[in-house]
């Protein structure tokens, strides 16, 4: 079984506060706020390439307007990714998730991939992605934590790259959440920190599995949850998280 290990910091799509979210200038951004590890999207386009977007349709974080599964890669190619978070982004694109596999390479950091399937692509967009990692993800590197929403989507991960860890996420703990783990054979549990106890994170805690919460930005609530024993904190601004646990 593959060793796993995760950082304290991990930043949510990129830096999502400070620049584009899913863009690979939103990575170098998470780079730069000392966040070893970026957690984003993954959808396929209609022609099957798996790009980071979260959104069913482009309309929010791009120029465009329309669904992502009707788009070939040459469609979304011609839409800018940065425009709308600001001047200074403008250019930007919807990356592959192959180049955000090299450009974390060439920047030694490490990643939480979630696969955000469009409806009913659900075991595709596993089978995919895993294929582009284990084409273009060093055996050296740490390795990442493919995490989903869907059932199907870690089932299909299970089956596609058996070695590497699976995240198990929730809006809400559900009570038998362990049961689920099980099923899936997941080894991370990734809830949202709005509706988690303390007495959750011990129970998870006890089960031996690590704790990567989202979405946390509020220094306070941080320091909470990482008193709690939680593992990462999946966030929109890494230096604002990362000075805040510094401070003594």
């Amino acid at each position: 079984m593959t060793k796993l290990s995760v950082p304290r910091i991990i930043g949510h799509r990129g830096a999502k506060r400070t620049s584009p979210e899913n863009t690979l200038g939103g990575i170098r951004q998470a780079k730069k706020e000392g966040a070893d590890w970026v957690e984003f999207d993954v959808k396929l386009t209609a022609d099957g390439r798996a790009v980071l977007i979260h959104d069913e349709t482009v309309d929010r974080t791009t120029d465009g307007k329309g669904l992502v599964r009707q788009m070939s890669l040459a469609d979304l190619r011609r839409l800018d990714a940065g425009v709308r978070f600001g001047p200074a982004w403008r250019g930007e694109r919807i990356p592959t998730l192959v180049e955000a596999l090299g450009l974390m390479v060439e920047l030694d950091m490490g990643f939480n991939l979630e696969i955000k399937p469009c409806p009913g692509r659900e075991a595709e967009t596993a089978r995919v992605a895993l294929a582009d990692v284990a084409r273009h993800w060093p055996e050296d590197r740490p390795a990442p934590v493919i995490s989903s929403f869907k059932p199907a989507s870690l089932a299909a991960a299970r089956e596609a790259a058996a070695h590497l860890p699976r995240g198990f996420l929730a809006e809400v703990l559900p009570p038998d959440w362990l049961a689920r783990m099980t099923e899936l054979e997941c080894r991370t549990v990734h809830p949202s920190w709005r509706a988690l106890s303390r007495a959750q994170v011990a129970a998870v805690k006890a089960a031996g599995y690590p704790l990567l919460v989202w979405t946390v930005n509020e220094p306070a609530r941080a320091r909470e949850l990482v008193s709690w024993g939680v593992d990462s904190l999946i966030t929109d601004c890494p230096a604002v998280l990362g000075a805040s646990l510094a401070a003594p």
